[in-house]
């Protein structure tokens, strides 16, 4: 019985990680909820087949990866929106730098190639290891490094920084956060 309930709660550490490479997969938060719904519920009927002691988190984005791609696949005759000019007619999107940094930033990793785009997800912000990634991406791990290498110079074109000068808040974020009132 404790390793249902062992299972359960690893599984439930991962829903962030799972989460986060889901929205960077398909760019709308609900359908990325939709995905890793799926993805735990096939987890979860399958749970007999996870060895214990190996790695939940790698288990569950493999799962994640397959189940987008599947998808993917079955939505072939759907209207595809690749600008954004659709959605972004649908939203508004607020003033402050950061939220449009994030905006940025999410459309120039949606310009990336699919393989690119899941290496640096899955190394730069889900936090695993390249040999982890290249597990999920069932590649070599040298193909990943590369993959990684390659959608970080690509996003530093296409965003245009060219140092860590360019990274963190501007100089009117700066001045705030230094002030006194502001601690």
């Amino acid at each position: 019985m404790s390793e249902k309930y062992s299972f359960k709660r690893e599984l439930l550490t991962c829903l962030p990680g799972l989460r986060g490479f889901a929205i960077s997969l398909i760019g709308n938060h609900d359908r990325a909820d939709d995905l890793v719904q799926d993805t735990i519920v096939k987890a979860w009927s399958n749970k007999t087949k996870f060895e214990p002691g190996t790695n939940m988190k790698a288990w569950l984005f493999t799962i994640l990866r397959n189940e987008f791609y599947s998808q993917m696949r079955k939505k072939g005759r759907e209207v595809q929106d690749t600008d954004g000019a659709f959605t972004d007619s649908l939203s508004t999107h607020a003033a402050q730098q950061g939220s449009m940094d994030l905006r940025d930033f999410q459309k120039a990793l949606g310009q990336l190639p699919d393989d690119q785009r899941e290496a640096i997800v899955l190394v730069g912000a889900s936090g695993l290891s390249y040999e982890e990634a290249a597990k999920i991406c069932d590649c070599a791990v040298g193909t990943i490094k590369s993959r990684v290498n390659r959608a970080r110079e690509k996003l530093k074109e296409i965003l245009d920084v060219s140092g860590h000068q360019d990274y963190g808040p501007d100089a009117g974020a700066s001045a705030v956060t230094k002030s006194p009132m502001a601690l």
